[in-house]
């Protein structure tokens, strides 16, 4: 077997943990810890986030929020199918995560975020939904591997009644909340419904040819 090589770490902000970037062969993993939080061969469930979102969006100039840019996927997959007068604004935490999108997971990034329609700001994409009142028509969430968050306790505010809130605001008038996760949250689904989303939940596979573990999207479309 090829030997995993490590090729940078980073600190998460707001965070005790370390992240790290391993390259085994052409693939990549980011890990904490012990956890393997993302690996460039499960793009599956990351890219149906954004296709999913926009086949739900009624608009021709869609501007979304995309938080965070983890590998890329749910980015690319969101430029393919947005048009031509779509607005993608990338909230990430991490500053390192976007210098290996720009460094040496370039190749992987294919040049997604050079794209005119993408506008990205570190940061923290809790603070930009506060930010907002009915500036987004989608809101795309990838955070913290869900409602059940491993990096950094503060994300946790993105899914309580309050964050939901904020969200909910932040949407236009039929804007879509859609929320990744590794796995099924009742809780969080009922908080959701509790927040004045029309809400649907969906499973999905890792893997873009349909295998690997099963994920959970939810969509919440703003009344």
């Amino acid at each position: 077997m090829v030997p995993r090589e490590l090729i940078d770490t980073a600190i998460v902000p707001g965070g005790e943990e370390e992240l790290r970037l391993f390259r085994r062969g052409g693939d990549y993993m980011i890990v904490l810890d012990r956890n393997e939080l993302m690996n460039s061969r499960m793009s599956g469930s990351e890219e149906q986030l954004a296709t999913m979102t926009f086949a739900r969006l009624k608009v021709d100039a869609p501007r979304v929020l995309i938080g965070g840019y983890g590998m890329g996927f749910t980015l690319r997959a969101a430029l393919a199918v947005a048009g031509p007068h779509a607005e993608l604004v990338v909230g990430e935490l991490v500053p390192e995560i976007i210098g290996w999108a720009r460094g040496p997971m370039a190749a992987l990034a294919a040049g997604c975020l050079d794209d005119r329609r993408v506008h990205v700001e570190i940061g923290d994409v809790a603070a930009m939904i506060a930010g907002a009142r009915g500036s987004f028509d989608a809101i795309l969430l990838d955070v913290d591997n869900g409602p059940d968050g491993l990096t950094r306790l503060a994300n946790d505010r993105l899914y309580t009644a309050r964050g939901l809130e904020a969200a909910r605001a932040a949407l236009r008038p039929g804007g879509v909340l859609a929320v990744w996760s590794a796995g099924p949250d009742p809780r969080f689904a009922r908080r959701l419904k509790e927040a004045d989303f029309a809400v649907e939940e969906v499973a999905v596979r890792a893997r873009a040819n349909g295998k690997g573990p099963r994920h959970v999207i939810w969509f919440g479309v703003r009344r």
